[in-house]
Protein backbone atom coordinates (compact mmCIF):
# COMPACT_ATOMS: atom_id res chain seq x y z
CA UNK A 1 0.00 0.00 0.00
CA UNK A 2 2.80 2.41 0.92
CA UNK A 3 4.53 1.72 -2.40
CA UNK A 4 1.34 2.52 -4.33
CA UNK A 5 0.96 5.79 -2.42
CA UNK A 6 4.59 6.70 -3.10
CA UNK A 7 4.20 6.04 -6.83
CA UNK A 8 1.00 8.11 -6.91
CA UNK A 9 2.71 11.02 -5.16
CA UNK A 10 5.64 10.88 -7.60
CA UNK A 11 3.44 11.07 -10.69
CA UNK A 12 1.21 13.67 -9.07
CA UNK A 13 4.32 15.81 -8.52
CA UNK A 14 5.26 15.33 -12.18
CA UNK A 15 1.80 16.49 -13.24
CA UNK A 16 2.04 19.62 -11.09
CA UNK A 17 5.64 20.66 -11.77
CA UNK A 18 6.61 19.14 -15.14
CA UNK A 19 7.44 22.49 -16.78
CA UNK A 20 9.83 23.57 -14.02
CA UNK A 21 11.37 20.12 -13.75
CA UNK A 22 11.86 19.76 -17.51
CA UNK A 23 13.50 23.20 -17.77
CA UNK A 24 15.86 22.47 -14.88
CA UNK A 25 16.61 19.04 -16.34
CA UNK A 26 17.53 20.64 -19.67
CA UNK A 27 19.81 23.22 -18.02
CA UNK A 28 21.50 20.47 -15.98
CA UNK A 29 21.91 18.44 -19.19
CA UNK A 30 23.79 21.37 -20.76
CA UNK A 31 26.08 21.43 -17.71
CA UNK A 32 26.45 17.66 -17.43
CA UNK A 33 27.25 17.06 -21.11
CA UNK A 34 30.77 18.54 -21.25
CA UNK A 35 31.59 17.70 -17.63
CA UNK A 36 30.67 14.03 -18.04
CA UNK A 37 32.82 13.76 -21.16
CA UNK A 38 35.73 15.55 -19.46
CA UNK A 39 35.52 13.54 -16.24
CA UNK A 40 35.52 10.27 -18.17
CA UNK A 41 38.48 11.39 -20.28
CA UNK A 42 40.43 12.48 -17.20
CA UNK A 43 39.60 9.10 -15.63
CA UNK A 44 41.15 7.28 -18.63
CA UNK A 45 37.76 5.88 -19.65
CA UNK A 46 36.41 6.26 -23.20
CA UNK A 47 34.80 9.72 -22.78
CA UNK A 48 31.39 8.79 -24.13
CA UNK A 49 30.84 6.40 -21.23
CA UNK A 50 30.72 9.36 -18.87
CA UNK A 51 27.40 10.14 -20.55
CA UNK A 52 26.28 6.52 -20.07
CA UNK A 53 26.72 6.99 -16.30
CA UNK A 54 24.87 10.32 -16.31
CA UNK A 55 22.05 8.79 -18.37
CA UNK A 56 21.53 5.91 -15.92
CA UNK A 57 21.85 8.33 -13.00
CA UNK A 58 18.91 10.26 -14.38
CA UNK A 59 16.61 7.84 -16.18
CA UNK A 60 16.87 4.91 -13.74
CA UNK A 61 18.23 6.07 -10.38
CA UNK A 62 15.90 9.09 -10.16
CA UNK A 63 12.89 6.75 -9.82
CA UNK A 64 14.13 5.11 -6.60
CA UNK A 65 16.57 7.56 -4.99
CA UNK A 66 15.97 8.90 -1.50
CA UNK A 67 17.20 12.46 -2.13
CA UNK A 68 14.73 14.16 -4.51
CA UNK A 69 16.76 17.24 -5.50
CA UNK A 70 20.14 15.63 -6.16
CA UNK A 71 21.58 14.96 -9.61
CA UNK A 72 23.34 11.63 -10.05
CA UNK A 73 26.27 11.18 -12.41
CA UNK A 74 30.06 10.97 -12.76
CA UNK A 75 31.97 13.31 -10.47
CA UNK A 76 35.40 14.92 -10.46
CA UNK A 77 35.91 13.71 -6.88
CA UNK A 78 36.29 10.12 -8.14
CA UNK A 79 38.65 10.89 -11.05
CA UNK A 80 41.74 10.03 -9.04
CA UNK A 81 40.38 6.63 -7.97
CA UNK A 82 39.03 5.69 -11.41
CA UNK A 83 42.22 6.70 -13.23
CA UNK A 84 44.27 4.87 -10.60
CA UNK A 85 42.24 1.68 -11.06
CA UNK A 86 42.71 1.81 -14.85
CA UNK A 87 46.46 2.33 -14.50
CA UNK A 88 47.11 -0.25 -11.78
CA UNK A 89 44.80 -2.99 -13.03
CA UNK A 90 45.77 -2.52 -16.68
CA UNK A 91 49.52 -2.06 -16.05
CA UNK A 92 49.68 0.72 -18.65
CA UNK A 93 47.12 -0.83 -21.03
CA UNK A 94 44.14 1.57 -20.73
CA UNK A 95 41.79 -0.60 -22.79
CA UNK A 96 42.40 -3.58 -20.51
CA UNK A 97 42.47 -1.39 -17.39
CA UNK A 98 39.08 0.08 -18.28
CA UNK A 99 37.44 -3.34 -18.50
CA UNK A 100 39.05 -4.55 -15.29
CA UNK A 101 37.95 -1.37 -13.50
CA UNK A 102 34.37 -2.11 -14.54
CA UNK A 103 34.45 -5.29 -12.46
CA UNK A 104 35.51 -3.30 -9.40
CA UNK A 105 32.75 -0.74 -10.04
CA UNK A 106 30.08 -3.48 -10.29
CA UNK A 107 31.21 -5.17 -7.05
CA UNK A 108 31.43 -1.80 -5.26
CA UNK A 109 27.90 -0.96 -6.44
CA UNK A 110 26.60 -4.23 -5.02
CA UNK A 111 28.33 -3.43 -1.72
CA UNK A 112 26.67 0.01 -1.68
CA UNK A 113 23.27 -1.66 -2.09
CA UNK A 114 24.08 -3.94 0.85
CA UNK A 115 25.26 -0.94 2.91
CA UNK A 116 21.94 0.77 2.26
CA UNK A 117 19.94 -2.36 3.18
CA UNK A 118 21.93 -2.60 6.43
CA UNK A 119 21.14 1.09 7.06
CA UNK A 120 24.79 2.14 7.11
CA UNK A 121 24.03 5.58 5.71
CA UNK A 122 24.24 6.95 9.24
CA UNK A 123 27.95 6.03 9.44
CA UNK A 124 28.77 9.08 7.33
CA UNK A 125 29.07 10.90 10.67
CA UNK A 126 31.95 8.61 11.68
CA UNK A 127 34.33 10.52 9.40
CA UNK A 128 35.83 13.70 10.90
CA UNK A 129 34.89 16.68 8.74
CA UNK A 130 38.43 18.08 8.66
CA UNK A 131 39.73 14.81 7.18
CA UNK A 132 36.88 14.69 4.63
CA UNK A 133 37.55 18.26 3.50
CA UNK A 134 41.28 17.47 3.36
CA UNK A 135 40.55 14.48 1.12
CA UNK A 136 38.47 16.65 -1.24
CA UNK A 137 41.16 19.35 -1.34
CA UNK A 138 43.78 16.72 -2.22
CA UNK A 139 41.53 15.46 -5.02
CA UNK A 140 41.30 19.02 -6.34
CA UNK A 141 45.10 19.41 -6.33
CA UNK A 142 45.53 16.09 -8.13
CA UNK A 143 43.00 17.07 -10.81
CA UNK A 144 44.75 20.40 -11.41
CA UNK A 145 48.21 18.78 -11.46
CA UNK A 146 47.20 16.56 -14.38
CA UNK A 147 44.86 18.80 -16.34
CA UNK A 148 47.19 21.84 -16.37
CA UNK A 149 49.60 19.89 -18.61
CA UNK A 150 46.79 18.81 -20.94
CA UNK A 151 45.56 22.40 -21.16
CA UNK A 152 48.94 23.32 -22.71
CA UNK A 153 48.93 20.33 -25.06
CA UNK A 154 51.32 18.10 -23.12
CA UNK A 155 50.95 14.56 -21.82
CA UNK A 156 53.69 14.06 -19.20
CA UNK A 157 55.58 10.76 -19.52
CA UNK A 158 57.86 8.88 -17.12
CA UNK A 159 61.42 7.87 -18.03
CA UNK A 160 60.04 4.46 -19.03
CA UNK A 161 57.73 6.17 -21.51
CA UNK A 162 54.53 5.58 -19.52
CA UNK A 163 52.00 8.33 -18.69
CA UNK A 164 52.65 9.98 -15.32
CA UNK A 165 49.95 9.26 -12.76
CA UNK A 166 51.56 10.10 -9.41
CA UNK A 167 50.50 13.57 -8.14
CA UNK A 168 53.96 14.58 -6.92
CA UNK A 169 55.50 13.57 -10.26
CA UNK A 170 52.91 15.63 -12.12
CA UNK A 171 53.52 18.65 -9.90
CA UNK A 172 57.30 18.36 -10.38
CA UNK A 173 56.80 18.14 -14.16
CA UNK A 174 55.57 21.75 -14.21
CA UNK A 175 59.22 22.79 -14.40
CA UNK A 176 59.24 21.37 -17.92
CA UNK A 177 55.71 22.31 -19.00
CA UNK A 178 55.66 25.97 -17.91
CA UNK A 179 58.71 27.14 -19.92
CA UNK A 180 57.23 25.48 -23.02
CA UNK A 181 53.62 26.43 -22.34
CA UNK A 182 53.09 28.02 -25.78
CA UNK A 183 54.97 25.38 -27.76
CA UNK A 184 51.55 24.29 -29.04
CA UNK A 185 50.26 27.86 -29.04
CA UNK A 186 46.86 27.14 -30.62
CA UNK A 187 46.05 24.50 -28.01
CA UNK A 188 47.35 26.72 -25.20
CA UNK A 189 45.25 29.67 -26.43
CA UNK A 190 42.10 27.56 -26.50
CA UNK A 191 42.91 26.29 -23.00
CA UNK A 192 43.61 29.74 -21.55
CA UNK A 193 40.52 31.33 -23.12
CA UNK A 194 38.42 28.44 -21.80
CA UNK A 195 39.99 28.89 -18.36
CA UNK A 196 39.17 32.62 -18.34
CA UNK A 197 35.53 31.81 -19.19
CA UNK A 198 35.37 29.23 -16.38
CA UNK A 199 36.56 31.72 -13.75
CA UNK A 200 34.96 34.94 -15.04
CA UNK A 201 31.52 33.72 -16.17
CA UNK A 202 30.10 33.27 -12.62
CA UNK A 203 30.72 36.99 -11.95
CA UNK A 204 28.57 38.17 -14.87
CA UNK A 205 25.57 39.99 -13.42
CA UNK A 206 23.22 39.84 -16.43
CA UNK A 207 20.41 37.46 -15.29
CA UNK A 208 19.88 35.77 -18.66
CA UNK A 209 23.59 35.09 -19.22
CA UNK A 210 24.00 33.77 -15.66
CA UNK A 211 21.47 31.04 -16.45
CA UNK A 212 23.72 29.71 -19.24
CA UNK A 213 26.23 27.21 -17.76
CA UNK A 214 29.83 28.35 -18.16
CA UNK A 215 30.67 24.81 -19.32
CA UNK A 216 28.37 25.23 -22.33
CA UNK A 217 29.97 28.58 -23.19
CA UNK A 218 33.43 26.99 -22.99
CA UNK A 219 32.43 24.19 -25.35
CA UNK A 220 30.83 26.51 -27.94
CA UNK A 221 33.74 29.00 -27.92
CA UNK A 222 36.38 26.27 -28.03
CA UNK A 223 34.71 24.53 -30.99
CA UNK A 224 34.72 27.83 -32.91
CA UNK A 225 38.41 28.34 -32.08
CA UNK A 226 39.26 24.80 -33.21
CA UNK A 227 37.69 25.55 -36.58
CA UNK A 228 39.50 28.90 -36.86
CA UNK A 229 42.87 27.37 -36.01
CA UNK A 230 42.24 24.31 -38.17
CA UNK A 231 43.43 21.86 -35.51
CA UNK A 232 42.07 18.53 -34.32
CA UNK A 233 42.16 16.55 -31.11
CA UNK A 234 45.22 14.37 -30.74
CA UNK A 235 42.86 11.95 -29.06
CA UNK A 236 39.32 11.47 -30.32
CA UNK A 237 36.15 10.44 -28.56
CA UNK A 238 34.76 7.00 -29.17
CA UNK A 239 31.32 7.39 -30.78
CA UNK A 240 28.52 5.27 -29.38
CA UNK A 241 26.87 4.30 -32.68
CA UNK A 242 24.33 1.94 -31.18
CA UNK A 243 23.60 0.29 -27.88
CA UNK A 244 23.97 -3.23 -29.27
CA UNK A 245 27.55 -2.53 -30.42
CA UNK A 246 28.31 -0.89 -27.09
CA UNK A 247 27.05 -3.94 -25.23
CA UNK A 248 29.13 -6.28 -27.37
CA UNK A 249 32.18 -4.29 -26.38
CA UNK A 250 31.65 -3.75 -22.67
CA UNK A 251 29.71 -6.90 -21.74
CA UNK A 252 32.94 -8.85 -21.61
CA UNK A 253 32.13 -9.85 -18.07
CA UNK A 254 34.83 -12.50 -17.93
CA UNK A 255 37.42 -9.85 -18.75
CA UNK A 256 35.92 -7.33 -16.34
CA UNK A 257 36.50 -9.74 -13.48
CA UNK A 258 39.97 -10.85 -14.49
CA UNK A 259 40.97 -8.25 -11.93
CA UNK A 260 40.46 -11.02 -9.36
CA UNK A 261 43.84 -12.31 -10.55
CA UNK A 262 45.24 -9.19 -8.88
CA UNK A 263 43.13 -9.75 -5.81
CA UNK A 264 44.87 -7.21 -3.54
CA UNK A 265 44.67 -4.36 -6.05
CA UNK A 266 41.14 -5.30 -7.06
CA UNK A 267 39.90 -5.31 -3.44
CA UNK A 268 41.64 -1.98 -2.78
CA UNK A 269 39.72 -0.25 -5.55
CA UNK A 270 36.43 -1.95 -4.65
CA UNK A 271 36.81 -0.51 -1.14
CA UNK A 272 37.77 2.93 -2.47
CA UNK A 273 34.85 3.07 -4.92
CA UNK A 274 32.39 1.95 -2.23
CA UNK A 275 33.82 4.01 0.64
CA UNK A 276 34.80 7.30 -1.00
CA UNK A 277 31.88 7.22 -3.45
CA UNK A 278 29.34 6.64 -0.67
CA UNK A 279 30.92 9.27 1.56
CA UNK A 280 30.98 11.95 -1.14
CA UNK A 281 27.46 11.12 -2.25
CA UNK A 282 25.93 11.21 1.24
CA UNK A 283 27.76 14.43 2.18
CA UNK A 284 26.28 16.01 -0.97
CA UNK A 285 22.81 14.79 0.02
CA UNK A 286 23.28 16.34 3.45
CA UNK A 287 24.37 19.65 1.91
CA UNK A 288 21.48 19.76 -0.59
CA UNK A 289 18.97 19.05 2.19
CA UNK A 290 20.01 22.35 3.74
CA UNK A 291 19.20 24.12 0.45
CA UNK A 292 15.77 22.52 0.06
CA UNK A 293 13.10 25.19 0.53
CA UNK A 294 10.57 22.47 1.38
CA UNK A 295 12.83 21.46 4.28
CA UNK A 296 12.65 17.75 3.45
CA UNK A 297 14.89 15.14 5.05
CA UNK A 298 16.41 12.71 2.56
CA UNK A 299 16.47 8.97 3.14
CA UNK A 300 20.24 8.29 3.18
CA UNK A 301 19.91 4.52 3.11
CA UNK A 302 17.47 4.47 0.20
CA UNK A 303 19.71 6.87 -1.69
CA UNK A 304 22.69 4.61 -1.07
CA UNK A 305 20.74 1.66 -2.47
CA UNK A 306 19.75 3.70 -5.54
CA UNK A 307 23.32 4.86 -6.23
CA UNK A 308 24.60 1.30 -5.74
CA UNK A 309 22.11 -0.08 -8.27
CA UNK A 310 23.08 2.73 -10.63
CA UNK A 311 26.74 1.82 -10.29
CA UNK A 312 26.04 -1.84 -11.06
CA UNK A 313 24.19 -0.79 -14.22
CA UNK A 314 26.84 1.77 -15.18
CA UNK A 315 29.60 -0.81 -14.70
CA UNK A 316 27.81 -3.40 -16.84
CA UNK A 317 27.38 -0.88 -19.66
CA UNK A 318 30.97 0.42 -19.43
CA UNK A 319 30.38 3.60 -17.42
CA UNK A 320 32.10 5.34 -14.53
CA UNK A 321 30.84 5.15 -10.94
CA UNK A 322 28.20 7.75 -10.05
CA UNK A 323 27.45 9.78 -6.95
CA UNK A 324 25.16 12.65 -5.97
CA UNK A 325 27.14 15.42 -7.66
CA UNK A 326 27.30 18.67 -5.68
CA UNK A 327 27.66 21.31 -8.45
CA UNK A 328 24.84 19.93 -10.59
CA UNK A 329 22.63 19.34 -7.53
CA UNK A 330 23.15 22.92 -6.32
CA UNK A 331 22.35 24.24 -9.80
CA UNK A 332 19.21 22.10 -9.80
CA UNK A 333 18.00 23.76 -6.58
CA UNK A 334 18.83 27.22 -7.96
CA UNK A 335 16.86 26.41 -11.12
CA UNK A 336 13.74 26.00 -8.99
CA UNK A 337 13.41 22.21 -9.19
CA UNK A 338 11.16 20.68 -6.54
CA UNK A 339 11.07 16.95 -7.30
CA UNK A 340 13.12 13.99 -8.52
CA UNK A 341 11.81 14.54 -12.06
CA UNK A 342 14.46 17.18 -12.88
CA UNK A 343 17.10 14.46 -12.50
CA UNK A 344 14.96 12.16 -14.64
CA UNK A 345 14.62 14.73 -17.44
CA UNK A 346 18.38 15.47 -17.36
CA UNK A 347 18.93 11.76 -17.98
CA UNK A 348 16.36 11.70 -20.79
CA UNK A 349 18.06 14.59 -22.61
CA UNK A 350 21.40 12.79 -22.33
CA UNK A 351 19.78 9.62 -23.72
CA UNK A 352 18.43 11.60 -26.69
CA UNK A 353 21.90 13.05 -27.28
CA UNK A 354 23.43 9.57 -27.23
CA UNK A 355 20.91 8.33 -29.78
CA UNK A 356 20.93 11.34 -32.10
CA UNK A 357 24.26 13.11 -32.40
CA UNK A 358 27.01 11.78 -30.16
CA UNK A 359 29.67 12.41 -32.84
CA UNK A 360 29.36 16.12 -31.97
CA UNK A 361 31.65 15.33 -29.04
CA UNK A 362 34.57 14.77 -31.43
CA UNK A 363 34.64 18.53 -32.04
CA UNK A 364 35.41 19.40 -28.41
CA UNK A 365 39.14 20.07 -27.83
CA UNK A 366 40.82 18.32 -24.92
CA UNK A 367 42.32 21.61 -23.69
CA UNK A 368 38.80 23.02 -23.20
CA UNK A 369 37.76 19.98 -21.14
CA UNK A 370 40.98 20.36 -19.15
CA UNK A 371 40.01 23.97 -18.37
CA UNK A 372 36.59 22.82 -17.09
CA UNK A 373 38.20 20.24 -14.83
CA UNK A 374 40.76 22.72 -13.53
CA UNK A 375 37.79 24.87 -12.51
CA UNK A 376 36.30 21.92 -10.64
CA UNK A 377 39.65 21.15 -9.01
CA UNK A 378 40.04 24.77 -7.94
CA UNK A 379 36.68 24.69 -6.15
CA UNK A 380 37.71 21.55 -4.26
CA UNK A 381 41.14 22.89 -3.28
CA UNK A 382 40.27 26.58 -3.00
CA UNK A 383 42.53 28.50 -0.56
CA UNK A 384 39.43 29.35 1.48
CA UNK A 385 39.19 25.64 2.37
CA UNK A 386 42.56 25.90 4.09
CA UNK A 387 41.50 29.18 5.70
CA UNK A 388 38.25 27.65 6.95
CA UNK A 389 40.13 24.77 8.57
CA UNK A 390 42.49 27.20 10.32
CA UNK A 391 39.61 29.39 11.46
CA UNK A 392 38.00 26.41 13.22
CA UNK A 393 41.24 25.62 15.03
CA UNK A 394 44.90 24.79 14.61
CA UNK A 395 44.10 21.14 15.35
CA UNK A 396 41.64 21.00 12.44
CA UNK A 397 44.20 22.64 10.17
CA UNK A 398 46.72 19.96 11.19
CA UNK A 399 44.30 17.12 10.41
CA UNK A 400 43.28 18.82 7.15
CA UNK A 401 46.87 19.32 5.94
CA UNK A 402 47.97 15.86 7.05
CA UNK A 403 45.17 14.31 5.00
CA UNK A 404 46.17 16.41 1.98
CA UNK A 405 49.89 15.62 2.18
CA UNK A 406 49.49 11.88 2.84
CA UNK A 407 46.91 11.59 0.04
CA UNK A 408 49.25 13.29 -2.43
CA UNK A 409 52.13 11.06 -1.35
CA UNK A 410 50.18 7.78 -1.26
CA UNK A 411 46.47 7.42 -2.12
CA UNK A 412 43.02 8.48 -0.91
CA UNK A 413 42.41 5.53 1.38
CA UNK A 414 45.70 5.97 3.23
CA UNK A 415 45.21 9.75 3.29
CA UNK A 416 41.83 9.76 4.98
CA UNK A 417 43.02 6.95 7.29
CA UNK A 418 45.94 9.15 8.37
CA UNK A 419 43.56 12.03 9.05
CA UNK A 420 41.32 9.85 11.21
CA UNK A 421 44.25 8.40 13.18
CA UNK A 422 45.68 11.87 13.82
CA UNK A 423 42.29 13.09 15.02
CA UNK A 424 42.06 10.17 17.47
CA UNK A 425 45.60 10.84 18.69
CA UNK A 426 44.76 14.50 19.35
CA UNK A 427 41.73 13.43 21.38
CA UNK A 428 43.90 11.11 23.50
CA UNK A 429 46.39 13.93 24.09
CA UNK A 430 43.51 16.14 25.29
CA UNK A 431 42.64 13.63 27.99
CA UNK A 432 39.95 11.52 26.33
CA UNK A 433 40.42 7.93 27.57
CA UNK A 434 40.86 5.24 24.89
CA UNK A 435 37.63 3.51 25.94
CA UNK A 436 35.75 6.81 25.75
CA UNK A 437 36.66 7.17 22.06
CA UNK A 438 34.27 4.36 21.15
CA UNK A 439 31.82 4.33 24.06
CA UNK A 440 29.52 7.16 25.15
CA UNK A 441 27.93 7.41 28.59
CA UNK A 442 24.61 9.21 28.77
CA UNK A 443 21.30 9.14 30.65
CA UNK A 444 17.79 9.88 29.38
CA UNK A 445 15.26 11.46 31.76
CA UNK A 446 12.01 12.46 30.09
CA UNK A 447 12.97 15.33 27.72
CA UNK A 448 16.57 15.64 28.94
CA UNK A 449 19.59 13.64 27.71
CA UNK A 450 22.60 13.99 30.06
CA UNK A 451 25.96 13.37 28.36
CA UNK A 452 28.39 12.01 30.98
CA UNK A 453 31.58 11.45 28.95
CA UNK A 454 33.46 13.13 26.05
CA UNK A 455 31.49 13.38 22.80
CA UNK A 456 33.65 12.72 19.73
CA UNK A 457 33.09 11.62 16.13
CA UNK A 458 33.72 7.94 16.91
CA UNK A 459 31.02 7.70 19.61
CA UNK A 460 28.58 10.32 18.32
CA UNK A 461 26.51 7.64 16.58
CA UNK A 462 25.40 6.31 19.97
CA UNK A 463 23.86 9.69 20.76
CA UNK A 464 22.49 9.95 17.23
CA UNK A 465 20.76 6.57 17.61
CA UNK A 466 18.94 7.90 20.67
CA UNK A 467 18.06 11.15 18.91
CA UNK A 468 16.56 9.32 15.93
CA UNK A 469 13.80 8.09 18.24
CA UNK A 470 12.91 11.61 19.38
CA UNK A 471 10.04 13.66 17.99
CA UNK A 472 11.55 16.61 16.09
CA UNK A 473 8.41 18.69 16.61
CA UNK A 474 8.83 18.62 20.41
CA UNK A 475 11.28 20.23 22.83
CA UNK A 476 14.40 18.28 23.78
CA UNK A 477 17.38 19.21 25.98
CA UNK A 478 20.93 17.81 25.84
CA UNK A 479 22.84 18.54 29.05
CA UNK A 480 26.66 18.76 28.75
CA UNK A 481 27.43 19.94 32.29
CA UNK A 482 29.13 16.60 33.15
CA UNK A 483 30.94 16.30 29.80
CA UNK A 484 34.49 17.72 29.56
CA UNK A 485 35.18 17.59 25.80
CA UNK A 486 33.21 17.88 22.52
CA UNK A 487 34.99 17.67 19.18
CA UNK A 488 34.41 19.72 16.03
CA UNK A 489 32.56 17.02 14.07
CA UNK A 490 30.08 16.45 16.93
CA UNK A 491 29.45 20.18 17.38
CA UNK A 492 28.80 20.57 13.66
CA UNK A 493 26.40 17.60 13.70
CA UNK A 494 24.54 19.02 16.71
CA UNK A 495 24.09 22.38 14.97
CA UNK A 496 22.62 20.60 11.93
CA UNK A 497 20.33 18.67 14.26
CA UNK A 498 19.17 21.92 15.85
CA UNK A 499 18.21 23.14 12.37
CA UNK A 500 16.20 19.93 11.79
CA UNK A 501 14.28 20.44 15.05
CA UNK A 502 13.58 24.06 14.13
CA UNK A 503 12.31 23.07 10.68
CA UNK A 504 9.97 20.51 12.26
CA UNK A 505 8.59 23.08 14.71
CA UNK A 506 10.49 21.79 17.74
CA UNK A 507 13.50 22.92 19.77
CA UNK A 508 16.82 21.25 20.56
CA UNK A 509 18.41 23.03 23.52
CA UNK A 510 22.12 22.43 24.24
CA UNK A 511 22.71 23.02 27.96
CA UNK A 512 26.09 23.87 29.48
CA UNK A 513 28.05 24.78 26.36
CA UNK A 514 28.94 28.17 27.91
CA UNK A 515 31.09 26.31 30.47
CA UNK A 516 33.47 25.09 27.73
CA UNK A 517 36.44 26.91 26.25
CA UNK A 518 37.01 26.87 22.50
CA UNK A 519 40.32 25.10 21.83
CA UNK A 520 43.32 26.96 20.37
CA UNK A 521 41.59 30.30 21.09
CA UNK A 522 39.29 29.76 18.15
CA UNK A 523 36.21 31.94 17.75
CA UNK A 524 34.45 29.62 15.33
CA UNK A 525 31.00 28.39 16.40
CA UNK A 526 31.89 24.77 15.48
CA UNK A 527 35.34 24.63 17.10
CA UNK A 528 36.14 21.79 19.50
CA UNK A 529 35.34 22.62 23.14
CA UNK A 530 37.06 21.58 26.36
CA UNK A 531 36.74 22.31 30.07
CA UNK A 532 40.40 21.54 30.74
Amino acid sequence: MKNKIAVYLQFNALKQHWKTEMLSGFLIFLLALPLSLGIAKASDFPPIYGLITAMFGGVVVSLIMGAPLTIKGPAAGLIVIVAGSVAELGHGNNELGWHLALGAIIVAGAIQVLMGLLKWGKYTDLFPLSAVHGMLAAIGIIIISKQAHILAGFSPMTIEGKPMTEPLELIAEFQNTLPNFFMHWQIACIGLISLVIVFVWPYIKQPFLRKIPSALVVILVSIVLVQLFGIHNTDTFKPLLSFDKALLEVLRINESFEGFNQIGTFIKFVIMFALVGSLESLLTVKAVDLLDKAQRKSNYNLDLIAVGLGNVLAGIFGGLPMISEVARSSANVNNGAQTRWANFFHGVFILIFLLVDVTFSDLIPMSALAALLIGVGWKLAHPKEFGSALKIGADQMLVFCTTVVVTLATDLLVGIGAGILLKLLLHLIRGVAFGELFGLKYEKEQTVIKVLSPLVFTNYLQLQKQLLNEDRSQELHIDFTKCHFIDHTSIESLHLLQAEFKQAGGLLNLIGLHEFKLVHRSKHHAAARSKK
